[in-house]
């Protein structure tokens, strides 16, 4: 497969999830996929939907925009951010109505049109807990990350 043949899999990777479309995945992702992430790993095209599933359920309106795509050889980097409301419940947390804005790194190794194993880096989880109000800092933390407190 051509650089571009793999970047337009990608694409399509993030277009079926600006649709919340976990069955157009079957289309260009292997069935023993391998998904790493910053907290862990999912095997299977099926554990991968179901993850996006629940990020569906606690972001009904996750939507997010490719920044920049990188490829070489069976490889593509993608920067992207995605903007969300917190509406349904995500990793334990209850709703709180809160709009988040993240950025973070996909990387994704793509073999005979599909992928086969991708990785989500960079991703600032404790910024993302800050956006939705679950981390409250102390007097410290406020004079040590004076830009970080709003």
């Amino acid at each position: 497969m051509t650089l571009e043949e793999n970047k337009a899999i990608v694409r399509r990777w993030w277009e079926a999830f600006n649709k919340h479309n976990v069955a157009l995945l079957d289309d260009f992702v292997a069935p023993d996929y391998i998904d790493r992430r910053y907290y862990g790993q999912l095997r299977g095209l099926e554990a991968s939907k179901q993850y996006m599933t629940t990020h569906f359920n606690g972001f009904p309106d996750a939507h997010v925009t490719i920044e920049d795509i990188i490829a070489e050889g069976d490889k593509v980097w993608v920067l992207i951010t995605e903007t969300a409301t917190h509406k349904g419940e995500f990793q334990g947390l209850a709703p709180t109505g809160k709009k988040i804005k993240i950025k973070s790194v996909q990387f994704a190794r793509i073999v005979n049109g599909k992928i086969v194993e991708s990785a989500l880096y960079l991703a600032d989880l404790l910024d993302v807990y800050k956006q939705l109000g679950a981390i409250e800092y102390t007097e410290k933390a406020k004079k040590l990350l004076p830009k970080d407190v709003t």
